[in-house]
């Protein structure tokens, strides 16, 4: 029963995600309307961690079983991909790289502060 209730409690966070992107006219996705919600919720303790942590354990336990519908619909659709694969492995090589330096630096930029913050 408790992962029954911990994956009902995500799940209506994720409807709740899905109402806000269907009222509001922004071009953001309702996985992260689910996202934001479930993080406010947590932070301010309205959502305890020990409501969600389990099933949320579990999900990212899972998710590369999440990748392989993906890597089955570029392989189906090789073809069409086959014309623009330069600019797409490009495309793909720099935006890794890209997000790779940007978490870097939040991240050196956070352990920083947090070591000034105990000083």
């Amino acid at each position: 029963m408790k992962y029954i209730k911990q994956c009902s409690i995500i799940l209506v966070i994720s409807f709740i995600g899905e109402v806000l992107k269907y009222l509001l006219p922004l071009p953001i996705p309702a996985s992260i309307y689910g996202m934001v919600l479930l993080f406010t919720g947590l932070m301010t303790g309205l959502i305890k961690l020990e409501a969600v942590k389990e099933t949320g354990t579990f999900l990212i336990e899972i998710m590369p079983l999440m990748f392989i519908p993906a890597g089955v619909g570029l392989m189906t659709s090789w073809g069409t991909l086959k014309a623009i694969i330069v600019p797409v492995s490009i495309i793909t090589v720099l935006t890794i790289i890209t997000v790779m330096i940007a978490t870097g630096r939040v991240s050196q930029a956070i352990i920083r502060k947090s070591k000034e913050n105990k000083k």
